[in-house]
């Protein structure tokens, strides 16, 4: 048990009120958006700057993660599934207040797959286990599927005059690395159009080929500019294009930057609001167009989790460090929202360490507690796999060192921000890898003197949760515990019930199905090794996660009793995590109790 101080303390954390940064109205910025857990919950408010109110737009059990603001801000969209499935409908509700209505009926439950909302049309994407199915519903009209695949498929972008439609596609085989397709909106038929290539409407394709991706980051805010912002990876990671669509010519933004990049319009379409990630840190840049002139914008060191650029060309962004809770504020300084209440206790600085590992310098990040080491200590692999752990403020983080741990969070091959061919590494070896590189570190922090090898806990979430249980049956000497939560556990199993979206991912991940390749999927999947595990385990699971499925995990638990390993279960009644901070909280309370008796500081 920890002291009651303790415990206030890292709950505290998690119990103070968060508000994310705001969306807003294109027509109407002074009609924002943002989510908050003022209520415990993770809900959605509206907020009129011109006035200064505030009101709650949705109220649900377990919360509601994603909304959009219509363009002239008379409507709120927000997504409505079942207790964290992530399947359902999008339903509206006017900005002011009023009855709930589902937006565009004709459109079927599924997982989303892209929403553009214009002001003449909508298009939606959906997903099933069927494929995926886009639609396009202009205002007056009948809604009409406009593209139908039995592979991976979203909607992306739409032009400010609404006469360019983009959608990304994985016809060529792989959904890692998207193609993009341009439509004629005005040009598509009043039926079902399966837009191929060569389709009258298809005004142009890009496709970089196999193992690069491009990603539609959106169309000039400007009436008649078809100049496209587009994301790509030709020379091994994140970079910036502009696409002229009209004239069919593009230029790519060669910046002087050593990480990834990603970008968004200012509202003038003159410069782009570039974000920078390199090294578990992030910061913000003006890129200026006509001058092709690169201006960083002042931030404290740390994390940038969003940011936009608004009309009177301030920026506002959500930052937090490892030790300074997230704010939402100016880029030059000015809180531009804050939730009520006292602000959360402080968090640990994190150091960081690169050692050498088997497909190269693993980046790592470490907490330490107070005293002298070598100290227990938890190894917090993050999910993903295309992820990464970094500087930002970590409630959970904290959580663990407030108990006494020492802190490792691995930037394992397979993690983005450090190129394309390290995100890439895992393919066909998932699992297996990822854990080569935790080992190395974990090696080395031993021979620092910083981690006690005797006491070593390793935890995570979800692609995390997968390597915990993986990691505690192929490297049964290396842990005194593990903590995995909504795991991968069967992978076999697990193929079976996720979403399609995530078979899809499987396939190019694994090189095929599991008909196609079982023993890849059997040589990655954690209950292959059940036998092998000698530490006790505590597996967190939701009932409704459509990701890391419920059978799959019952599966595994059934093998631990069959052995007679040691574990404990703990599940809730939500999806892939939690919206409800009482219940996160719970979670949280258990797995450090699990911590304390197992690896005791």
């Amino acid at each position: 048990m920890l002291p009651p101080d303790v415990t206030a303390r890292w709950q505290a954390r998690f119990r103070a009120p968060r508000v994310s940064l705001p969306d807003w109205a294109e027509d109407a910025p002074q009609r924002c958006l943002f989510a908050s857990d003022v209520t415990g919950v993770v809900e959605q408010y509206t907020w009129d700057r011109d006035t200064g109110a505030q009101r709650q737009v949705t109220d649900r059990p377990n919360g509601t993660l994603a909304a959009t603001l219509s363009p002239d801000g008379e409507t709120v969209w927000w997504f409505a599934d079942t207790d964290g499935d992530e399947f359902g409908v999008w339903r509206t509700q006017p900005f002011a207040g009023g009855p709930d209505a589902v937006a565009v009926p004709e459109v079927e439950p599924a997982y989303p797959a892209g929403l553009e909302i214009g002001r003449t049309l909508v298009a939606i994407g959906r997903s099933t286990d069927d494929g995926s199915e886009l639609w396009l519903a202009p205002h007056g009209q009948a809604p009409r599927v406009f593209y139908r695949t039995p592979d991976t498929a979203s909607v992306d972008a739409l032009s400010r005059d609404e006469d360019r439609l983009v959608l990304s596609h994985s016809e060529h085989g792989d959904p890692r690395y998207p193609a993009l397709r341009v439509l004629d909106v005005a040009a598509l038929p009043d039926g079902h159009a399966q837009s191929e290539p060569d389709s009258p409407w298809v005004v142009a394709e890009k496709w970089d080929g196999e193992e690069l991706g491009l990603h539609a980051l959106g169309f000039s805010p400007v009436p008649g500019d078809l100049r496209l912002l587009v994301g790509h990876e030709r020379r091994g990671r994140e970079e910036l294009l502009v696409w002229d669509v009209a004239a069919d010519t593009e230029t790519e933004l060669v910046l002087d930057l050593p990480g990834d990049v990603t970008a968004g319009w200012y509202p003038d379409g003159s410069a782009l609001l570039v974000g920078h990630d390199h090294a578990a840190r992030s910061e913000l840049y003006r890129y200026d167009l006509a001058p092709a002139e690169l201006t960083r914008l002042e931030t404290p060191p740390g994390v940038v989790r969003g940011a936009t650029a608004r009309p009177d060309g301030s920026v506002e962004l959500a930052w937090s460090s490892s030790e300074r809770p997230p704010v939402i504020r100016r880029a030059d300084g000015p809180v531009v929202l804050a939730a009520p209440g006292d602000e959360p206790p402080a968090g640990y600085p994190v150091e960081d360490r690169w050692v050498p590992g088997p497909g190269g310098d693993i980046h790592a990040l470490l907490v330490r507690p107070a005293g002298e080491g070598p100290f227990p200590t938890a190894f917090l692999v993050h999910g993903g796999p295309e992820a990464a752990d970094d500087d930002g403020y970590r409630a959970r983080r904290a959580a663990y060192v407030d108990a006494g741990y020492a802190v490792v969070h691995v930037n394992y091959r397979g993690s983005s921000g450090y190129g394309s061919a390290w995100r890439d590494a895992l393919t066909g070896r998932p699992g297996l890898t990822e854990l080569e590189d935790v080992a190395a570190v974990q090696d080395a922090l031993v021979a620092e003197g910083v981690v006690d090898p005797a006491r070593c806990l390793l935890s995570g979430g979800s692609w995390g949760g997968f390597l915990t249980l993986l990691g505690l049956g192929t490297q049964p000497d290396r842990w005194a515990a593990g903590i995995a939560e909504v795991p991968v556990a069967d992978y076999l199993a697990a193929y079976e019930d996720e979403m399609e979206g995530l078979r899809a991912y499987d396939r190019a991940l694994f090189g095929g199905s599991p008909a196609d390749v079982p023993e890849v999927y059997r040589r990655s999947s954690p209950l292959t090794y059940v036998d092998d595990v000698a530490a006790p385990v505590l597996v967190v699971a939701g009932a409704n996660d459509p990701r890391c499925p419920i059978r799959q995990i019952d599966n595994y638990l059934a093998a631990l009793v069959e052995r007679g390993k040691a574990h404990e279960v703990y599940r809730f009644d939500a999806g892939h995590g939690s919206l409800v901070i009482e219940e996160t909280i719970r979670q949280v309370e258990t797995a450090l109790d699990f911590a304390l008796r197992h690896v005791a500081p």
